[in-house]
């Protein structure tokens, strides 16, 4: 198996190729202190590569079954060795309509009585306290994932989250530590590392067809203004107030995951440094709200302050560069760029299709030297029909196992080869592919991008959230 490995870069040499005056050292070093001198000590083991006792049967519980939690559920509560004990949300129709969804899947699987708890905001406690089960999954609002994960390990269940982990490093601390202690894993549930051609780069970039990496570009572009039409219930009535209340990338992990993979960040080869951020002025949800809601609507009431688009810049241990875009509110299409540059080359996109003028995004490659038959140099690139002999060459074999299993299953079937993954993990007893760190990593974006937009612009250091233990972290392999 092919790592990128670079040399790493010595503190002098890396002030000198970024850039950065002796006073902006002198500064930056000044943000690592105060950083991460208060780094809470661990009650517990480093869980980078942690491995949990075998799971012979799985049985799992969920907590909202929304959009999305539904979805996990349906796909999840089908896989052999799986067992969905109970159900908690908000709304007992949510609850009845997800099995329904599972029991119009199952052919020869039958269910057993599922628990349910609706109706109270803290019905999942007690369904923690009286089912038991071994793997919680969580899909609520974002503000609720921090306490539901850290009570769901401290009452012995492995947690899967949605996206983001927490809002806040105060929580990301929190939910690591109880990790640690509890020795259960908890994952963010970051799916499109599971998608076609995110994990096709990941393998062509573990074969080095683009050489030693160097910048990587991710992005959250997603026209979300339609949301605010759920006004009393669904993802609208609670994410539209975050853009009021919140600041800075809302949303990063989506773009970032992969790049982060890609790149082998906290684990051996790099890691996070740190992050700077600027957001242009907040327009769009106003202009919006005024436009399609009355004047005495409540989403006329809001104060819009979070940019419509935020930009920021990672740099990284080894002086890499990832650039990180958001905006869930101009009229746009959809986009991740999922751009990774090489030495040799550059792979870019995300849509794999034939016809590159039906995507929004097509998958596009250019090598140094040219692609063989196909193009000369590494000024042209190639896509659409062109890429037929690639893609078949680095198909990421995990992806072609699981392919057809997960056919129907949301987004195209990624969602379910992430969560047939999962239950392979478990069931074998072996490490999952993202670990509790990098959820927190990819998450903390928010946070830091936040406070460098408040400083105008000034760079925040990352903590360590692992404590030093990234350089002994196996990096991600090509599983078959």
């Amino acid at each position: 198996m092919y790592f990128n490995k670079m040399k790493k870069i010595n503190r002098r040499k890396f002030i000198k190729n970024s850039g950065l005056t002796a006073a902006t050292a002198i500064t930056s070093n000044f943000i690592a202190n105060s950083c991460n001198e208060n780094i809470p000590a661990s009650e517990g083991i480093y869980m980078g590569d942690f491995s949990a006792p075998k799971l012979n049967n799985i049985r799992v519980a969920f907590i909202g079954v929304g959009a999305r939690g539904s979805g996990h559920l349906a796909y999840f509560g089908g896989i052999p060795n799986t067992e969905v004990v109970a159900v908690s949300d908000l709304y007992e129709d949510n609850i009845d309509n997800s099995i329904k969804r599972l029991n119009n899947k199952l052919s020869t699987k039958k269910l057993n009585n599922i628990s349910k708890y609706w109706g109270e905001e803290n019905k999942w406690k007690l369904m923690l306290d009286e089912v038991k089960p071994d793997v919680v999954f969580i899909s609520t609002n974002w503000d609720n994932h921090a306490p539901m994960a850290i009570e769901s390990m401290k009452k012995g269940a492995h947690v899967f989250v949605e996206v983001p982990i927490a809002t806040n490093l105060e929580d990301m601390w929190k939910i690591i530590n109880t990790s640690e202690k509890e020795q259960k894993h908890c994952m963010m549930l970051e799916n499109v590392n599971y998608f076609r051609a995110e994990m096709i780069f990941l393998n062509m970039i573990r074969q080095n067809v683009i050489g030693e990496l160097q910048h990587g570009e991710a992005a959250y572009i997603h026209d979300l203004r339609d949301q605010m039409n759920q006004e009393s219930r669904g993802t609208g009535s609670w994410r539209t107030h975050h853009y009021s209340k919140s600041s800075g990338n809302l949303y990063p992990t989506h773009g970032l995951g992969p790049i982060a993979q890609y790149m082998n960040l906290a684990r051996t080869e790099d890691n996070f440094k740190s992050i700077i951020s600027y957001s242009s002025p907040a327009m769009g949800r106003k202009l919006y709200a005024e436009k399609n809601y009355p004047e005495n609507h409540k989403w006329n009431k809001l104060n819009y302050k979070n940019g419509d688009l935020n930009t920021s810049i990672i740099k990284t241990e080894l002086g890499r560069t990832i650039l990180v875009q958001w905006d869930e509110t101009s009229p746009r299409p959809y986009s991740r760029i999922n751009l990774i540059q090489g030495t040799k080359g550059i792979l870019t996109g995300h849509d794999i299709e034939n016809d590159p003028k039906k995507t929004n995004n097509p998958v596009k490659v250019a090598f140094d030297g040219g692609v063989e038959n196909i193009t000369n140099s590494s000024h042209d690139w190639v896509s659409g029909k062109d890429l037929k002999n690639i893609i078949e060459k680095y198909e990421h074999p995990f992806w072609k196992r699981l392919n057809e299993t997960a056919k129907g299953s949301d987004h195209g079937g990624s969602d379910g080869i992430m969560l047939s993954r999962i239950a392979e993990c478990l069931h074998k007893g072996i490490p999952l592919d993202q670990n509790v760190y990098e959820g927190c990593f990819w998450s903390s974006v928010t946070p830091l991008s936040a406070k460098s937009i408040k400083e105008n612009g000034a760079p925040q250091l990352f903590p360590d959230f692992t404590r030093g233990n990234w350089k002994t972290t196996k990096p991600l392999e090509i599983i078959s």
